[in-house]
């Protein structure tokens, strides 16, 4: 069987990995934050840990070791979670709580209120690194009553004289430091998150857009392409019809006739768009009465078509590239010698679809097929693959030819062992 088209594959669609970097998008202004907040935590962290340390013996034992190991190897473990980008938010998250309960309980910390009076207490110095933890943990509600309540909470037990008594006016100052630093970062990490979300609802809007351009006009391609085929099939069966003289040129004008007339009830009845549904087993049935139809008939064998069904649209497409495959091994494998097959299957582990064509015959060289030659290239390949379906051309000189046709084709690149899979040997 002989090609009649070019087999080199044109250039395949972009593929997902392929689409441009999105310099902003949601996921990457996540995993920033993750990892800034979590540098910024570690740099006031190694800041307040000698001061942490020279109060450790204010504090009662062992609760005071205990509370500062919590918030020290909590911030350290949230630095290590964010360069593998692995549960940040959710330690964050529980550190948030951790240090909050800190302050709350800070009275019962400490020994002795008095030196507190005039030396603030470590835990202090750590609040903006905490409400951004939890600007970055929580959702936007939950971080902004953490940003307000953890500094109210620190600034009344400040006031009280069991957190060392500074009074309502020093203890209100910090309070209102807190709150105004912890907001400034809250609004920073929510506006890049309001800006990156509408930078993804941006990009994909134009894609819905872009790909519906795209299936509009493969539509048109494809009600010209089928308009230029019918047109095709009309003029050589009027041409073969004026051109007969023998009975059996007659016979064959009057199949091609039929053959020409049933294209034409296809294109009225259905178009590209056309999303009914007809049965495997119909599609079977018509692609028996085809090969049988052939001067050389094929080897016919059907299995598991009765329960499968597809859109009229595939229906058109697979059967006119598989009559194509055939026509082709007749005109260019060889004569009545030439064993030729075609095997139907439905729901194979490959496809919903399944059909082999396949002869012994003579074969050919696909990087010698001519370019201006389309039977496999248009009315097999391209032809499929706007369905979404796609063929595989087994050929070498000598060995004869194997077409396979697949839908739906959900792996591009996969390679295809139809013969031994299948026992079409």
């Amino acid at each position: 069987m002989s090609a009649s088209s070019d087999l080199r594959p044109g250039p395949e669609a972009p593929r997902e990995s392929a689409k441009p970097r999105n310099p902003l998008s949601r996921a990457r202004i996540e995993r920033i934050a993750d990892r800034t907040v979590s540098a910024f935590g570690l740099v006031f962290g190694l800041q307040t840990f000698p001061t942490a340390l020279s109060q450790l013996g204010l504090l009662r034992e062992p609760a005071g070791v205990v509370v500062a190991t919590l918030i020290f190897g909590g911030i350290l473990v949230t630095v290590l979670l964010a360069v593998v980008q692995r549960g940040v938010k959710i330690a964050m998250g529980v550190l948030a709580i951790v240090y909050l309960l800190a302050i709350v309980t800070w009275p019962l910390l400490i020994r002795d209120p008095s030196p507190f009076t005039a030396e603030k207490p470590w835990v202090w110095f750590l609040c903006s690194v905490f409400t951004a933890f939890a600007a970055v943990a929580y959702p936007l509600w939950l971080a902004l009553a953490y940003t307000v309540v953890t500094p109210i909470a620190y600034g009344i037990i400040r006031a009280l004289p069991a957190g060392g008594g500074v009074g309502p006016e020093l203890a209100g100052l910090d309070t209102v430091y807190a709150i105004i630093l912890g907001g400034v970062i809250l609004a920073i990490i929510a506006m890049m998150r309001q800006a990156s979300s509408a930078v993804d609802t941006a990009q994909s809007q134009a894609l819905a857009r872009y790909a519906t351009a795209v299936r509009q006009h493969a539509t048109e391609v494809e009600r010209v392409q089928v308009d230029a085929i019918v047109h095709d099939s009309v003029l050589t069966t009027l041409l073969s019809a004026a051109a007969a003289r023998t009975p059996e040129a007659q016979e064959l004008a009057a199949t091609m006739a039929a053959d020409a007339i049933g294209h034409l009830h296809a294109a009225e009845a259905s178009g590209p768009e056309d999303q009914s549904l007809v049965g495997l087993e119909q599609l079977s049935n018509r692609l028996v009465t085809a090969a049988n139809a052939f001067a050389s008939p094929f080897e016919v064998e059907v299995r598991d078509v009765e329960v499968h069904s597809l859109p009229v649209n595939v229906a058109e497409a697979v059967y006119s590239a598989s009559v194509q495959a055939m026509v082709n091994s007749t005109q260019h494998a060889g004569g009545p010698e030439v064993r030729r097959r075609i095997f139907i299957r439905g729901g194979s582990p490959a496809a919903t679809v399944h059909i082999v064509v396949e002869d012994d015959g003579r074969g050919f060289e696909v990087e010698e097929v001519p370019a201006e030659r389309l039977g496999l290239r248009v009315s097999i390949r391209e032809r499929l693959a706007k369905v979404g379906g796609r063929a595989q051309i087994r050929t070498a000189p000598g060995e004869g030819t194997v077409v396979t046709i697949l839908w739906p084709s959900s792996e591009r690149d996969r390679p295809l062992a139809v013969r031994e899979q299948e026992g079409v040997a």
